[in-house]
């Protein structure tokens, strides 16, 4: 018996993939940067401490909901589209076997064979057909909400853990320079972990979220800095 070669493609990961490294992302660089600023503010350990663990629950849920709304809105319009699309199918078959058609013209398939190749997928799924190559649909990038939300607060929490740890065993007065660093390095790493899963380059992802990092509890440390003393 022959065998069956089968593949996988990088971008069948993109629905978990995108919310997950977010996720991590906005974990680290916001918690990181919450207990920067007041560490900064001239707080005591245990005030920067209870400041780390309250952007990680505060976090956490607020990507979750924030996830949630938004693929939702995305799923939502989605499935309106494709409402519309059985309509049309059952309203007006022959049109929609003409858009078809023209949709693999522009493509590049010569007319009678585009007419052909429409009329066997029509056959086949007509519906199927025009979610894929009308609206650009398929079941590995539809839109899913709850596994969205689930990746995101589930890695920003992975991700605000490790300032909120560097913090805990920081030495007195020390916290500022070993949660910058400490969470520029995770940053980094984060970066270059995303980029091999997603089959891209590492350099530039990396450069990209380290970047941003720094740059991001560099302003709040400023800020903390500046509260304090007024303060």
């Amino acid at each position: 018996m022959r065998a069956v070669h089968r593949e996988t493609h990088l971008i069948e990961r993109i629905g978990w993939l995108r919310a997950a490294v977010l996720g991590a992302n906005d974990g680290i660089i916001s918690t990181a940067s919450l207990m920067v600023g007041v560490a900064n503010a001239s707080s005591t350990p245990n005030e920067v401490l209870v400041a780390g663990v309250a952007g990680l629950v505060a976090g956490a849920m607020s990507m979750a909901a924030g996830e949630y709304v938004s693929v939702s809105s995305q799923s939502d319009t989605e499935e309106a589209d494709l409402a519309k699309e059985r309509r049309e199918l059952a309203e007006q078959p022959a049109a929609e076997l003409q858009e078809l058609t023209q949709i693999y013209v522009n493509r590049g398939v010569e007319p009678a064979l585009a007419k052909q190749v429409a009329e066997q997928m029509t056959a086949k799924d007509a519906f199927a057909a025009h979610a894929r190559d009308e609206l650009g649909l398929s079941a590995h990038i539809v839109a899913k909400p709850v596994q969205a939300a689930v990746a995101s607060a589930a890695m920003f929490a992975v991700g605000a853990a490790m300032p909120l740890a560097i913090a805990f065993i920081a030495p007195a007065g020390k916290t500022v320079w070993m949660v910058s660093i400490g969470s520029l390095a995770g940053l980094a790493a984060l970066g270059a972990a995303g980029a091999m899963a997603g089959g891209a380059g590492i350099l530039r992802p990396t450069v990209r979220v380290t970047f941003w990092g720094a740059f991001a509890m560099a302003a709040t440390a400023a800020i903390g800095m500046l509260v304090g003393h007024a303060v």
